[in-house]
């Protein structure tokens, strides 16, 4: 893999009594350990100082751009040490890194690029034709830079590789003040920015960074680059199997960072389970990073059939979805290893940890954390007594809110008697033992493979065919992906609807995820006179449906 030489020694500087700040913790270490490797790709592998010296080169270019706190800079990625690079350079200068999923369409992207107000966007080659045709729509200058992963030549586009033979240092010290916005789901299907205050966002992630290691989070940035340079620390070598972009891959990505580790990564546009199992073995990897059953089911079925376990591996990290037991005990039989999922969410958290450490710890049980609390209905905290029902709450560090949104802010981090919370709508039951069980989201939002689908969008782009008088959508349980969208559709009066010609209709509107998995044709949905369409009856349908075909 090429790679340049080595950046600046900069000292180490720090604003005083100030939370260490990730840009900040990573050049402190590339630094003091310069040889230390960052990344390894099938390809090869990236030591500290050379990706402190790529993120120097690009935010050289990003400045010269005009870009600084306040902005944002987007990147459509597989998970490639670009990303890692790319991000450093954004955070060392107050821009807020934008990851955009690279399963989404022309029309989605552009969606984005627009909300976030970038005028950059880095994307892969082969995902060149997406990005200049999202561009060209977005009603302003936007610089792509593309970074090879294939032959295609994209006209027009800046080639990363030629940003960085120019050089450019890193800044001594990140600027405060700048975010970081985490791009999640609206209530339409229209994705919306969280905004996290990068001077707390390590603070906010110290359980999940050094927690897990039972290390106690440090104050300062000099002990924090302390910490990761110690040989008495233990080697965190992380393996994201899901995508950067998603929020529990991108923190503890960065968290392994923070601990001086080195991420793996398998750096190809689609996942191939058993490199992913070959990686794991030969760089050691000891956490993975998964999305519940729709990951680690596949996983724990290759390295059953290889039949050598995971020596290394010490730990297991998911969140926002599905994760059986029956699949965590399967992983736990396959090495000596902890298992930690993890309720939290864009907006907040974390809520709650389901940590086993072997099968005796199975059935799994949600802890919650010091900052979580249970509401009531009528939103006052309500003590944790065995039994007592209530909304999940989180009032530790909290984001801003959402980008250029005062109002769904307002909605969702609401203020009460003294005390900030955010609350996703998660219901659960006390145990009196500090752990609950979890109820579920009283919300129609299909949770498939950690990706969230907003019924909304996908019922608009099927209304959008010709054929389609009706539709409604909600998910059904699946195996594997805990969810799967699906979609009950009426015909206009006097047409017949062809399923599969409908799915070729939504490939140019819909990523592939948002597409129904299950499409059921009915004459009519049944709406009520409120216009309204009773959902308990159309799954229970769809169901007996499923059940014939399965028979």
């Amino acid at each position: 893999m090429r790679r340049r030489s080595d950046p600046e020694a900069l000292p180490v500087t720090e604003p005083a009594g100030a939370a260490p700040h990730y840009s900040d913790l990573w050049q402190g270490i590339a630094r003091s350990d310069p040889e230390r490797i960052a990344v390894i790709t099938r390809e090869g592998t990236v030591t500290w100082a050379q990706l402190a010296a790529e993120a120097g080169a690009l935010a050289r270019h990003l400045s010269q751009r005009g870009l600084g706190v306040g902005d944002a800079a987007a990147m459509l990625l597989y998970n490639r040490p670009e990303y890692l690079a790319f991000t450093w350079a954004c955070l060392a200068i107050g821009v807020s890194p934008v990851a955009i999923n690279y399963r989404y369409r022309a029309g989605e992207v552009r969606d984005l690029l627009v909300d976030s107000r970038t005028p950059v966007l880095l994307a892969s080659t082969s995902l060149g034709g997406i990005a200049r045709d999202a561009i060209e729509g977005a009603g302003f200058a936007v610089e792509l830079i593309t970074v090879a992963d294939d032959d295609t030549v994209v006209p027009g586009a800046t080639r990363y590789e030629d940003i960085l033979p120019a050089g450019g240092s890193l800044p001594a010290a990140a600027p405060r003040g700048a975010e970081m916005r985490l791009y999640t789901g609206g209530t339409t299907g229209m994705p919306k920015a969280v905004v996290w205050d990068l001077d707390t966002l390590l603070i906010a992630r110290r359980r999940s960074t050094w927690g897990l290691l039972g290390i106690e989070p440090p104050e300062t940035l000099a002990d924090a680059v302390r910490i990761a340079v110690d040989p008495a620390t233990p080697r965190v070598v992380t393996l994201p199997l899901t995508p950067l972009l998603h929020g529990t891959a991108q923190s503890m990505t960065m968290g392994t960072m923070a601990l001086g580790g080195t991420v793996v990564l398998h750096a190809a546009p689609r996942m191939d389970i058993d490199e992913a199992v070959r990686l794991t073995r030969e760089h050691q990897v000891t956490r993975l990073i998964v999305a519940g059953d729709a990951l680690a089911l596949p996983f724990a079925d290759a390295v059953e059939r290889s039949g050598e376990g995971l020596p290394h591996v010490d730990s297991i990290l998911s969140s926002g979805m599905r994760f059986s037991d029956d699949v965590k005990r399967r992983l736990h039989r396959l090495g000596d290893l902890a298992i930690v999922d993890i309720l939290a969410s864009s907006e907040g958290g974390p809520f709650a940890f389901g940590i086993t450490r072997s099968v005796a710890d199975l059935p799994a049980r949600l802890e919650l954390t010091p900052e979580t609390v249970l509401l009531a209905e009528d939103l006052t905290e309500i003590p944790q007594d065995p039994g007592a029902l209530g909304i999940l709450a989180f009032r530790g560090i909290l984001p801003k809110g959402y980008f250029g949104d005062p109002k769904k802010t307002a909605e969702t981090f609401p203020a009460i008697r003294g005390h900030r919370y955010v609350m996703p709508g998660d219901w659960a039951r006390a145990r009196g033992d500090g752990t609950v069980e979890l109820l579920g989201r009283l919300s129609a939002v299909v949770n498939t493979g950690g990706e969230k689908v907003f019924p909304a969008e996908v019922e608009e782009a099927l209304l959008s065919h010709p054929d389609i008088d009706d539709a409604i959508v909600f998910g059904l349980p699946d195996e594997r992906f805990g969810e799967v969208v699906s979609a009950m559709v009426a015909p206009v009066p006097g047409r017949r609807v062809d399923v599969t010609e409908l799915h070729a209709h939504l490939d140019a509107r819909l990523a592939g995820y948002k597409k129904p998995r299950h499409v059921f044709v009915r004459e009519s949905l049944g709406r009520g006179s409120t216009g309204k369409v009773e959902l308990a009856r159309v799954k229970e349908d769809a169901l007996r449906e499923l059940a014939e075909v399965t028979r």
